[in-house]
């Protein structure tokens, strides 16, 4: 039987990402017959009795892809040591247990991928997946043209510099409603670039990744990615062997 890494495992098996499965072994709570783990150990599934926070691990059944409208008030975790809610909580009736691909912050909304697939999910979070997200962005006070130059222009943001993206107003009528898209996504970068440029966001909500968009999905609500959604899912994981599946 052949081995793989514990965090590889925990992964496919829909517990949590691999990133997150290497802080969770890191604190203690993953388990290999009865002893801690350590990140990078082998295992052999099937063989290796394995436990994350004294509950069972087991290899997932079926592989589920969905799609969720993330209202704002609640954290793209499964459990949150504050307290806070989390998406788990919209997601409790389906049957296999699934986990964020990547993440929306507490005070954003809308579409928010989610899987048990762990190889797809490290795949699309990987640095260099390139995959276009879309967000329509509401602040306080129309931008200046001087604000739209530089929101377009590559940007140094908590010492990384980051692709340029391209940011519009795509109704004139509405000058302060921004539609920005980005090809990746640093830690509440779209705050981040419009507080260095002297605007205040007031709402943040993302309507597509890739060709999958959120359409009419109501907020709080989820659904089964479709053949043609499921299909340009995989689609952008195979454009090289840093993403390949």
């Amino acid at each position: 039987m052949e081995e793989i890494r514990i965090q590889k495992y925990l992964a496919d098996c829909g517990v949590m990402s691999r990133r997150r499965a290497e802080a969770e072994i890191a604190e203690g709570a993953v388990k290999v017959n009865g002893h801690p783990a350590v990140i990078g150990q082998k295992i052999k599934p099937g063989k290796d009795f394995v436990t994350y926070r004294g509950k069972t691990v087991l290899p997932a059944a079926k592989k589920v892809y969905i799609k969720l409208n993330k209202p704002r008030g609640y954290v793209s975790t499964m459990s949150d040591e504050k307290g806070r809610k989390c998406v788990a909580d919209l997601v409790k009736n389906i049957p296999e247990r699934v986990y964020p691909i990547g993440r929306l912050d507490l005070d954003s909304e809308g579409l928010l991928l989610m899987t048990n697939d762990g190889a797809l999910a490290n795949a699309l979070m990987h640095p260099k997946s390139g995959v276009e997200k879309v967000y329509v962005v509401k602040v306080r006070i129309p931008p200046s043209d001087d604000q739209m130059k530089k929101l377009n222009q590559s940007m140094e943001i908590d010492g990384y510099t980051i692709r340029p993206c391209r940011v519009s107003c795509p109704d004139p009528a509405i000058p302060t409603k921004l539609r920005f898209i980005l090809s990746e996504g640093r830690n509440r970068q779209i705050r981040k670039m419009c507080e260095q440029v002297g605007l205040e966001v007031t709402r943040l909500k993302r309507i597509a990744e890739g060709k999958i968009q959120l359409g009419m999905l109501r907020s709080g609500a989820w659904a089964e990615l479709d053949g043609k959604e499921l299909a340009s899912l995989l689609a952008m994981v195979k454009e090289d062997g840093s993403r390949s599946l």
